[in-house]
């Protein structure tokens, strides 16, 4: 039992949760931008009666932690040197739409943009690391969706295509694996930031996000998918050495009945189809599910762009790999409070997980669903699978030498490996592996420094404060050693 030798060990970050600088040289503002969590439902969006749309407006009492993030920005290679330091084989972060095209809707780019990626890109090989780059990670910029309403207006799929067209020009030849829209199959329990969705004529002028309507997701899921498409296209016409895959959040996958009634059993599956499949099919098999056809047409919700060129254009251009992120698992019982559009996040306690991270998140640890979840994938879709987001954040403190000691981590990110492990010697065709935020980031859930995942410990605290310096957690060392010895040092641990 081994790990293929050009296994991809290393880690993955987004520009929205590090970066900071969220106004420099030219940049605007994208829709996380007026969020503190991407769940939140009180985004900082104001309904202006005079103009008739919606514009921002910050809330004095909020602190948007992103703004700043870690001042990546300014210390990436710093910061890409500790993940070298591990001996990371590749390094995923993603392009903040807004520094390339500040509105969005721009015939041409921000050179000031142009040429922070390019550096950055230009150290992450420079430190023998592949770059992995995500192009949309909750972060369309704000404009178009205040002006355009986002993703349900067909315009949109043009104004990516420029996006696309520019960044495969500009870094052809230096990004070998792309990644289109991250974690977009939430889009239906969370459309204003997964979808990139606002609507334009709110019936509810005080509720940004609870406005946004069925037809507007829908139309924004159709949308996605012929821009996805494009961009395969697109990519493999200017860069044909390298590959595009898609992002999909894959907890929903490893969702169990809670029980063997049948209502429950299926309820499982549909959670999975309405979760992941349902995006998941359209990119990799180009072909969008029957049963979402059949939600169109019983509810009156047919996209307003569909069109038998569109159809044929997602199935033309399926992606090249399959990539996703796993953190847990979850159950689905018919008597508690599930929706189809949940992608497996609520349900009922499973009494058969004995671990649970420590409070105050306390999410259930189940290695074993990440082997589940690879084996359904590829047996799906038969395409490489990429593991781009795996990882658990503590609440943790500097000790008084400088130094974090978590335990907790090493064991949950060893468990994982194991499975990994497994599943390759199950049949399943792994790419590679990257822990979620290798050093310490803006929670995207939360919108807080208090939940940290990082293998380096970054000063900074909720309120704002903090040094910034980098400290060395003893995580670090685990996951070096991991990737030094190709996991072999993981699977002899399992052995003993």
């Amino acid at each position: 039992m081994s790990f293929p030798k050009n296994f991809l060990w290393g880690g993955a970050v987004a520009a929205n949760q590090l970066e900071g600088a969220w106004l420099s040289d030219g940049k605007k503002p994208d829709i996380t931008d007026v969020m503190v969590g991407i769940s939140s439902h009180d985004p900082g969006l104001k309904w202006n009666e005079e103009t008739g749309k919606w514009e921002m407006c910050l809330d004095p009492k909020k602190v948007y932690l992103s703004h700043e993030g870690i001042d990546f920005y300014h210390r990436y290679h710093e910061d890409l040197k500790l993940m070298a330091d591990m001996g990371f084989k590749c390094f995923r972060t993603s392009i903040a739409w807004s520094r390339i095209f500040p509105n969005g809707d721009e015939e041409t780019p921000n050179q000031a943009g142009i040429d922070f990626y390019k550096d950055l890109i230009d150290t992450i090989r420079g430190y023998g690391m592949e770059p992995v780059i995500t192009m949309s990670h909750y972060e369309t910029p704000l404009y178009l969706l205040t002006e355009y309403g986002g993703w349900s207006n067909e315009k949109l799929i043009g104004f990516w295509h420029n996006y696309a067209k520019t960044l495969f020009t500009a870094f052809k030849g230096k990004v070998k694996y792309w990644l289109t829209f991250n974690e977009v199959n939430a889009l239906l329990r969370n459309p204003l930031v997964a979808g990139g969705i606002l609507d334009l004529h709110p019936k509810d002028k005080n509720d940004p996000c609870g406005s946004i309507t069925e037809q507007d997701k829908w139309d924004a899921y159709y949308n996605i998918l012929v821009a996805n498409a494009d961009t395969v296209k697109l990519a493999h016409e200017i860069d044909p050495d390298c590959q595009v895959g898609c992002m999909l959040t894959c907890s929903g996958t490893a969702v169990y009945p809670y029980d063997c009634r049948p209502e429950n059993v299926f309820g499982a599956y549909q959670t999975q189809q309405m979760g992941v499949f349902y995006f998941g099919d359209p990119f990799c098999l180009g072909i969008i599910p029957g049963y979402v056809k059949r939600i169109w047409r019983e509810k009156h919700l047919t996209p307003k762009n569909l069109s038998a060129e569109g159809e044929k254009l997602i199935h033309d251009y399926p992606v090249d790999f399959f990539s996703f992120s796993y953190y847990r698992s979850s159950t689905y019982d018919v008597g508690a409070k599930n929706g189809l559009d949940t992608g497996g996040i609520t349900g009922r306690t499973n009494p058969y997980l004995k671990e649970c991270s420590p409070k105050p998140w306390s999410w259930p640890v189940d290695p074993l669903g990440l082997r589940y979840t690879m084996n359904v994938l590829y047996d799906r879709y038969h395409l490489p699978l990429f593991i781009v987001e795996n990882g658990i954040g503590l609440d943790e403190q500097l000790n008084a030498d400088k130094t974090v000691d978590d335990p907790f981590r090493v064991h949950y990110l060893k468990e994982h490996v194991v499975q990994v492990n497994e599943a390759i010697e199950d049949g399943v065709d792994c790419m590679g592996y990257l822990w979620w935020g290798p050093i310490d980031l803006v929670s995207a859930g939360t919108g807080e420094m208090k939940k940290r995942y990082g293998f380096v410990y970054v000063d900074r605290n909720n309120d704002g404060t903090g040094t910034l310096a980098r400290y060395k957690k003893k995580s670090f060392d685990a996951y070096k050693e991991i990737i030094e010895s190709n996991g072999e040092s993981v699977l002899k641990e399992e052995k003993q």
